[in-house]
């Protein structure tokens, strides 16, 4: 399930991370839905969509760190 634009993205998503992070986890989810569609393609038995999310938040986290004190997340 692909999304399409940033307001189908989960709230935990678009309540937390900046527009700009957002965009990431979106693209990054995106590449992710399409490469790992084979199960062999994926480790253990995380289903499809586990896998993509995984995926898009690790893209975030390259970019962006959520700060320990206010808990919002900037870019590094």
């Amino acid at each position: 399930m692909p999304y399409n634009s940033l307001d189908e993205l989960p709230d935990s998503v678009r309540d937390n991370l900046p527009k700009h992070a957002q965009e990431i986890y979106m693209k990054a989810f995106n590449n992710a839905w399409d490469q790992y569609g084979d199960p062999e393609e994926r480790r253990g038995d995380a289903s499809r969509e586990e896998t993509a999310h995984k995926v898009a938040w690790a893209a975030v986290k390259k970019v962006y760190k959520k700060d320990e004190e206010s808990g919002e997340w900037k870019k590094k």
